[in-house]
């Protein structure tokens, strides 16, 4: 659902705009949901990480004008950086003879590089569609404790067995540490940035303290802060900003920090299978990044997303205030399978007045928990913010 969803969205963008950037970290499916769009129509494909397609550009203004009918689809593309400004020139060109609509499709792993970039070169010539791993939506009902435990990236969530689900996370860990990291440019050592991830998984749903990761690392503030800003822009870690609002209280400041796939998380943390996991005490924590994936991948389009707590203990997992600022939803998650929020939740409802108030819990049934709180599974509250208007 989510894919077809997306295959739309990427087929539309290129109606509007000459470039369209289709986003998302390694081995999440981005060249397979590209060559179902290619398919469909004329089109070139070019993989930039491989020498051969690379020495294709040795002239790419003529190779690229050579095929000015088709789409051209760019894998890897921020690892030919200097690839930008000729794609500029040629829209432009394209522009002036009347061609206004998709060109090309560019890939990348590295949103980091590529939103740079691409911005400099291309402002207001491309639109961005970021591609999540898998979702509540898209697998089957009795296999969503099994994507939880493993994630969403389709290799792992589809390998043989556990184990092999385990082994596959690791190498992707070891390739982003050791090979895409260091490709890209920061010079960071593999062991710190594993160690900074690790604890950004022990810490999983909490209040990003960097003053505290520094000492574990002893590193400065500023550079815990710039290593947090890479796995941000790599798709890897999701910075959930606090909610603000003129309520009269003293509210936190510091974003809530979650890796972003669950699979990812639980690799990092040793988990191997579902009873470690629900014997291990970041189950909880996990749960609620979980969920808070599959919620946000499902939203429309610029819906803002955030959290609420103030110091006195009123707290709200996800605040989502829907494109306009015309409707706000207040969501609370539960890893068990009683919704029963506490009492800081009920004082924050009285902070922000949502408009509609979920729990999120581990159950199927939908039932109301109190007047204008209702009960209701992740996949059902996916599926009602995936049918909102877009």
């Amino acid at each position: 659902m989510i894919e077809r969803h997306l295959r739309k969205t990427v087929l539309d963008r290129l109606e509007l705009f000459p470039a369209v950037a289709l986003l998302g970290p390694r081995q999440v499916g981005k060249t397979t949901l590209a060559e179902h769009i290619a398919s469909g129509c004329p089109s070139v494909y070019l993989d930039l990480e491989s020498p051969s397609d690379r020495s294709k550009l040795a002239d790419p203004t003529r190779y690229l004008q050579e095929h000015e009918d088709k789409l051209v689809v760019l894998d890897e593309v921020h690892r030919v950086p200097e690839l930008f400004q000729t794609l500029r020139g040629l829209i432009d060109k394209g522009r002036r003879r009347g061609h206004k609509t998709g060109r090309f499709l560019l890939l990348g792993s590295a949103s980091m590089d590529l939103l740079r970039q691409s911005g400099e070169s291309l402002a207001g010539r491309i639109a961005y569609v970021e591609l999540p791993p898998l979702g509540v939506l898209e697998v089957a009902e009795a296999e969503r404790e099994r994507l939880w435990v493993r994630g969403g990236f389709p290799d792992s969530f589809l390998a043989d067995d556990d184990r092999h689900s385990m082994l596959w996370r690791d190498y992707f860990i070891k390739t982003y540490l050791e090979r895409d990291i260091p490709d890209l440019g920061p010079r960071i050592p593999a062991e710190t940035l594993h160690r900074f991830w690790t604890m950004l998984a022990h810490c999983q749903g909490g209040v990003f303290n960097a003053a505290q990761i520094a000492r574990s690392l002893a590193v400065d503030g500023k550079t815990v802060a710039r290593y947090l800003d890479l796995m941000v822009d790599l798709l890897l870690v999701r910075r959930l900003r606090p909610f603000h609002a003129n309520v009269g209280k003293r509210l936190v400041r510091s974003p809530k920090v979650y890796v972003r796939d669950s699979g990812v998380t639980h690799a990092l943390l040793g988990i191997a299978d579902r009873e470690a996991l629900f014997g291990y005490p970041v189950s909880g924590t996990s749960w609620e990044g979980f969920v808070i994936e599959n919620l946000i991948a499902a939203v429309p389009d610029r819906t803002l997303a955030s959290f609420y707590r103030t110091s006195a203990g009123a707290e709200i997992d996800l605040v989502l205030e829907f494109p306009g600022l015309t409707e706000k939803w207040a969501i609370e998650i539960k890893s068990a399978l009683s919704a029963k929020p506490t009492k800081g939740f009920y004082n924050a409802l009285k902070d922000i007045q949502p408009d509609k108030t979920f729990v999120v819990y581990a159950g199927d049934e939908r039932y109301p928990v109190s007047e204008g709180v209702e009960a209701i599974s992740v996949a059902e509250m996916a599926q009602m913010l995936y049918a909102k208007p877009r």
